[in-house]
């Protein structure tokens, strides 16, 4: 049995089609979580912050466990879900059992609770489903799970503030970082990308100049930005950068400075906004700026601003369409998560900030070393390491070793016999199996030395 994580993590999980999305959507209080009754939508963990009368948590949606007590799926799908699921309940210090009121208590559900007994996690059912009172006679028959059960019904809102007021005193305390320490937020892009005008949006207020000539900002400006009141506030530091100009060498020095400040910047941050311009695409300016976020290390998120504007310009132009364009002409910030926001209109300025958000928690991942390295074991076991040498790379065993950026140490027979396409694979792996968008991650190799006896 792991230790309890301290974090204030809640994990759904459950059998499949119980209603698991449905109950994660109603307490974020938005579609998130994909609801259908085909059985297995949620193939991956969904992650996204909640709040219960002011106070945060993070909250995991997962797919739906079908195969417990080391039974393997021949179903890779099925099978990736299921780690998924795993990788949840070790995350977690607080986990919600969704079942079926009106299918009544099924074996499936018996296994996964003796998972959930083992695990030593905190645990309450949700017997979801029960829409009226009439479904809730039956109720008692989940008392045989051997945690506290909650009657609720997801889609009609019904039992969430019962189930609610028994799980959020439960969770642990958790000091607020941003107190003391603001998430330091850099907006960086070239000129007129809408830089000052997406911080003027989230300020509502004017404390940034606004001008649609190309390069008003000369100077770093710090603006202290606080959301939400009393101890669950978060605090940030944004900072609002200058353009990143053409090459400096034909330029002002006062150019030159504002290049040598957005650098500075950008190694400041936590988290480093690249704001894009959705009506030109990204240029080679933009990948320049690209560059420099990952030559330091940072977590990143993409805004395409001025999403308006390109929906004006284009009506059959839509998000699903721009995301694979945006991708291939950014190949090496895939790792990045992509939002499209208008700061004019103020289109999805709030959930940029959630994006944020949720990039800065991505870059303080903490793994434990055993679900590491079982999921190395499984990609390896997937696609063992190339000959490389004559030789055939060996893991042995993995740990992380550092947050923001993350570092995992993989102790191996010999570090010569790896390739950077396996190693990329791996991380890749490593990003499927954990979230981490938005996260710099990197691998190093230590050689292992066995003793003779």
């Amino acid at each position: 049995m792991e230790k309890t994580p301290s974090k204030r993590i809640v994990a759904i999980v459950g059998r499949p089609n119980v209603g698991k999305s449905a109950l994660f959507n109603r307490l974020v209080r938005r579609r998130v979580s994909i609801v259908h009754e085909e059985v297995g939508v949620t193939r991956d963990r969904v992650v996204c912050e909640a709040e219960w009368e002011g106070e945060r948590f993070e909250l995991i949606d997962t797919g739906g466990l079908g195969h417990f007590d080391k039974a393997v799926s021949t179903d890779q799908i099925v099978a990736g879900t299921e780690v998924q699921a795993e990788i949840a309940i070790a995350d977690a210090s607080f986990i919600v059992l969704v079942v079926d009121i009106t299918a009544g208590l099924v074996p499936l559900d018996e296994e996964v609770a003796r998972i959930l007994h083992r695990s030593g996690r905190t645990v309450i059912v949700a017997a979801n489903k029960a829409d009226n009172a009439e479904r809730e006679v039956n109720i008692a028959d989940f008392d045989r799970l051997g945690f506290p059960v909650f009657p609720v019904s997801a889609i009609q809102n019904r039992g969430i503030t019962d189930l609610m007021e028994e799980l959020v005193p439960q969770l642990p305390h958790e000091e607020n970082p941003t107190e003391k320490e603001p998430l330091r937020v850099a907006v960086v892009g070239r000129p007129n990308a809408g830089k000052s005008s997406y911080i003027n949006r989230l300020l509502r207020d004017e404390r940034v100049i606004v001008s649609d000539v190309p390069g008003t900002t000369r100077d770093s400006i710090e603006i202290p930005f606080t959301i939400g009141k009393g101890e669950s506030a978060r605090h940030y530091q944004l900072i609002d950068t200058a353009g990143v100009q053409r090459d400096t060498r034909s330029k002002s020095a006062v150019d030159w400075f504002s290049n040598l400040r957005t650098d500075k910047s950008i190694e400041r941050a936590d988290v480093v906004v690249l704001m894009l311009d959705a009506e030109t695409g990204p240029t080679t300016r933009d990948k320049k700026v690209a560059a420099k976020i990952i030559n330091a290390e940072k977590g990143c998120l993409l805004l395409m601003n001025k999403w308006d504007l390109a929906q004006d310009a284009d009506e059959e132009v839509t998000q699903t369409k721009y995301l694979p364009a945006l991708r291939e002409a950014l190949p090496f910030m895939g790792f990045a998560p992509v939002l499209f926001v208008s700061a004019k209109n103020g289109y999805n300025i709030k959930r940029s900030v959630e994006a944020i958000d949720y990039v800065a928690a991505q870059t303080r991942t903490e793994i434990t070393t055993g679900v590491l390295n079982r999921v190395i074991q499984k990609a390896v076991e997937k696609y063992p390491p190339p000959i490389s040498k004559g030789k055939r790379l060996k893991v042995y065993y993995a740990t992380q070793t550092g947050t923001n950026p993350i570092y995992f140490k993989l102790f191996v027979n010999n570090p010569d016999y790896s390739r950077s396409n396996w190693l990329k694979y791996l991380q890749n792996q490593l990003r499927e199996a954990f979230g981490l968008e938005g996260a710099p991650i990197f691998v190093k190799l230590i050689s292992r030395v066995r003793t003779k006896k």
